[in-house]
């Protein structure tokens, strides 16, 4: 938060007495996470900053903005630490739901827009995102989360520098390969001096790291982590030094269990920060954003302003934010909630920067519609790829045991590998006859540079005749289904929708959703992304999806860091080995 001598000026001046506020919140209990107490006193704002906490604040000018407290607590804006703002919806539409919900600050992920954009548009679409509702935090991204060829040019070391070198970029986001980081990986060591040399911090990524192998990860430079499922992990991350965020969200809600390492454990709460970790829509729709983190915390037996803090001070604190962000004080960020208690957090003012945003549930100000087009964000799709010819998806049978690998769905996200003989045909697998659960899957290069193919069990039954999305970690054409014919209708049509989700039944297209934000998200309305979210959860559930969040299945099917195996640009991937076990091979 940049403030100009004449702002500085005059923010000094309101804090003495001698010119009036801008804005000035009367007569509330101030939540005071800096002490620990409930103080009565009014907050007199001047621009986006406070200028004076106390009870005998600067008098009112004819043009200051009197907010009356009566009988609500005062606190924070709460901050979104851990985040990623393409779960169908984009940017946009989360700064209009998060304002609501009195999120002030959200730390972004880059990754997709890097990925689609580059590094030059990226900054350029964070330009013009300033203006949103709440305050956009970022961090940049190192490597992808699924390796492909050119990766390491488009995630230069240099791009990250001229990333940390901006104001909003506070450090660089998590790295899912940390076995690479563990070992020593040049590049990423590279990118994480880039952040230190800049005082800024690097989020960690340790899901499935034993305690043994934590440390090399602490020493590689890591400052934050939010993989922890259960108390005692949660316990082993705070020992090393590490920031440790308490996740609860649609793909993993396990705060009450992490809890447990404050309400039995006793640790302290110091070093602890609680995330929703990107949630689908649906998610948020039911059980709101930081507000509902605050509620669930309270209602595991944690002191509610122990609990603030760990939305507000505390990753403030991490950020080294804190003089700026994270409570209530002189020369702070004026990003303010007027409560009703501390049981349900749900605000009914929110004020960001300074301006009131938020009343009552609703949106005060108008959302920007950003240049999605300009930026470059559109996917490309190479138009004589052969999509909709059916030979393209079944696997080839190469193993001279007849054997074919297949993908095993085991959780929403964790795989198992297994295998299958089945009968072919020209040298394709054919799944006439075979048990239900099997589906062809296939990863298609959107420029047709290569088709990865596997088969999938235990995703949906043989309903699903054709699904085909660039939802996923590669943002790559994913298709899936029973019937070769319907996934080529089903990639095609999300080829002419320039990215997204289709499902085909009976030749014709029972779903769409256009994604043509970087083939990940929807410019649409957070209201009308739900919409969408149920519906695609309805018609895989009607087709035999057995788990609870579709959007982090197909996000992570082509992921290179989740166990066992994945369908990765360049193959098939056995993640703990590192081993191709049916290589990447051209379209036809």
């Amino acid at each position: 938060m940049r403030v100009g001598s004449e702002e500085h000026r005059r923010l000094l001046a309101v804090a003495r007495g001698e010119e009036p506020p801008d804005l000035l919140v009367r007569g509330g209990t101030v939540a005071n996470v800096y002490s620990g107490e409930l103080l009565r006193a009014d907050v007199a704002v001047s621009g986006g900053a406070i200028a004076y906490v106390g009870q005998s604040p600067p008098a009112p000018g004819p043009d200051t903005h009197v907010v009356e407290a009566g009988d609500a607590i005062v606190a924070p804006g709460y901050i979104e630490a851990h985040t990623h703002p393409w779960v169908l919806y984009d940017p946009v539409s989360l700064a209009g739901v998060a304002a609501t919900l009195g999120t002030t600050t959200v730390v972004a992920d880059t990754l997709f827009f890097h990925l689609q954009m580059g590094p030059e548009r990226l900054a350029w679409m964070l330009d013009d995102l300033r203006g949103l509702p709440v305050n956009y935090l970022w961090v940049a991204r190192l490597i992808s989360q699924s390796e492909f060829p050119g990766e390491r040019r488009l995630f230069s070391p240099e791009a990250a520098a001229d990333l940390l070198a901006r104001e909003d970029v506070i450090g660089t986001a998590e790295i899912t390969r940390w076995p690479a980081l563990a070992a020593g990986d040049g590049h990423l060591l590279e990118g994480i001096a880039r952040a230190r040399q800049a005082n800024k911090v690097s989020d960690g990524h340790t899901g499935g790291a034993s305690e043994a192998r934590l440390p090399a990860l602490v020493a590689a430079g890591i400052t934050a982590d939010h993989e922890a499922i259960s108390a005692g992990e949660a316990l082993s991350r705070l020992r090393l030094g590490l920031w440790t965020m308490l996740r609860h969200s649609s793909l993993r809600p396990d705060l009450p269990e992490l809890l447990r390492a404050v309400t039995e454990e006793g640790v302290s709460t110091r070093r602890l920060i609680l995330t929703t970790d990107g949630s689908s829509p649906e998610h948020i729709a039911e059980h709101g954003l930081v507000d509902g983190l605050l509620r669930t915390a309270v209602e595991g037996g944690v002191d509610p302003i122990q609990a603030l803090r760990m939305v507000t001070l505390n990753p403030a604190t991490w950020m080294r934010r804190d003089h700026e962000l994270g409570g209530l004080a002189p020369g702070r960020r004026a990003d303010i909630l007027l409560l009703p208690d501390l049981s349900s957090f749900r605000p009914e003012t929110v004020i960001c920067g300074g301006r009131i945003v938020a009343e009552g549930g609703d949106l005060l100000v108008p959302l920007p519609s950003p240049d999605w087009e300009g930026y470059g964000a559109r996917p490309r799709f190479d138009p004589s790829l052969p999509l909709e010819d059916p030979r393209l998806y079944p696997p080839r049978s190469t193993d001279p045991r007849g054997k074919i690998p297949v993908v095993e769905l085991v959780s929403a996200v964790i795989t198992r590998l297994r295998e299958e003989s089945l009968p072919e045909a020209e040298g394709l697998v054919r799944l006439r006859g075979a048990p239900g659960e099997l589906l062809y899957a296939a990863l298609v290069d959107r420029e047709g540079r290569g088709v990865s193919r596997a088969l999938l069990s235990n995703f949906a039954g043989e309903r699903l005749e054709g699904l085909a999305s660039t939802y996923n970690t590669t943002t790559q054409l994913l298709v899936v289904g029973r019937d070769p014919r319907a996934m080529g209708r089903a990639a095609a049509r999300v080829r002419q929708m320039g990215g997204g989700i289709a499902i085909v039944a009976d030749g014709r297209v029972v779903f769409e959703l256009p994604l043509p934000v970087c083939g990940m998200m929807s410019p649409g309305s957070f209201a009308e992304v739900v919409s969408h979210n149920r519906r695609l959860s309805g018609e895989l559930r009607s087709r035999g999806y057995p788990f609870h969040d579709i959007l982090y299945t197909l996000l992570f099917l082509t992921c290179d860091f989740l166990p066992a195996v994945r369908l990765t640009p360049r193959g098939l991937l056995e993640v703990k080995s590192g081993r191709v076990l049916a290589p990447a091979g051209p379209p036809l």
